[in-house]
């Protein structure tokens, strides 16, 4: 593992930039972002996976980096991203403990598929494995829940009712739980910093993902799910341990909205910590 703060690096021709937090010669995690969020989001929850002696690095993925922006769609099917966290934990030097939420989720639950050698522990938080995801579809209200991934299909008008200050898209992001001071943070780091096509582009390409529903997962892993989730039904996490063969568990946190990582920083850091901590003892 580099003794080096990693700030950026390259893959792909895109620069990524990435927050590296924490005791240099700490036990590494990678922490990936969704939508529409970017690495900051994970900053109160990294304090304390710093504290428990975890060094953290926060991706800024495909979409949101400054420089690893693909104007198409085809630019953000999962196998690319997928590919760009296995070059971040290629430059990091050593295997790691991944975690995500939404997006980040999706992705992270890809890596841990293709790239079991890589990663020790997986801590998936709000979204089921991908296939479990797909089968809730058909047997729950999840289709009902997942309406916006139909509207963000739509040239133009989705950028435009997100970028409408207290407009439609901010009200459906209200809804879902997002606090007014989560509300500023997306006007300036996804509106104003020009990250929202890019953030749509992962929904954008999900029609090129026919039968790209991801691997069973073998590592020891962790889902996080709460049941005032606007966005996901508790059917998903019904059905992943279908798609787990490793040790797992799922934890329900009760009276928590879609962004577990701002209402329960310190509930999520310590769920983390107790994955790894198992990985650790089981060495």
């Amino acid at each position: 593992m580099t003794d080096q703060r990693i700030d950026q690096f390259r893959h792909a021709g895109l620069t990524f930039d990435v927050i590296d937090g924490g005791p240099l010669d700490g036990t590494p995690v990678v922490l990936l972002h969704g939508f529409p969020q970017r690495a900051s989001a994970w900053d109160a929850v990294s304090q304390h996976l710093h504290a428990a002696g975890m060094r953290t690095y926060a991706l800024d993925q495909r979409g949101y980096s400054p420089g690893a922006r693909p104007r198409s769609r085809f630019g953000y099917q999962v196998p690319a991203l997928v590919a760009d966290v296995k070059a971040l934990i290629d430059r990091i030097g050593t295997p790691v403990h991944l975690v995500g939420h939404d997006w980040g989720a999706i992705v992270a639950w890809s890596v841990a598929g293709a790239h079991p050698d890589l990663i020790h522990s997986l801590t998936a938080v709000s979204v089921a494995h991908p296939a479990a995801f797909v089968k809730s579809l058909t047997s729950s209200t999840q289709a009902l829940k997942s309406y916006y991934m139909l509207l963000f299909q739509l040239p133009v008008l989705p950028e435009w009712l997100l970028s409408l200050k207290n407009g439609p898209g901010e009200m459906m992001l209200r809804s879902a739980g997002m606090s007014t001071e989560m509300i500023e943070t997306f006007r300036s780091e996804i509106v104003q910093a020009g990250a929202l096509k890019g953030g749509l582009g992962y929904y954008r390409s999900v029609p090129l993902a026919a039968g790209a529903l991801g691997k069973r997962v073998s590592v020891p892993t962790t889902y996080v799910w709460s049941d005032h989730d606007a966005a996901l039904a508790r059917r998903g996490a019904e059905l992943t341990p279908q798609f787990v063969s490793g040790p797992y568990e799922l934890e329900v946190y009760h009276g928590v909205s879609h962004w577990i990582l701002d209402e329960r920083p310190a509930e999520l850091a310590a769920s983390i910590a107790n994955r790894v901590r198992s990985v650790d003892r089981a060495a």
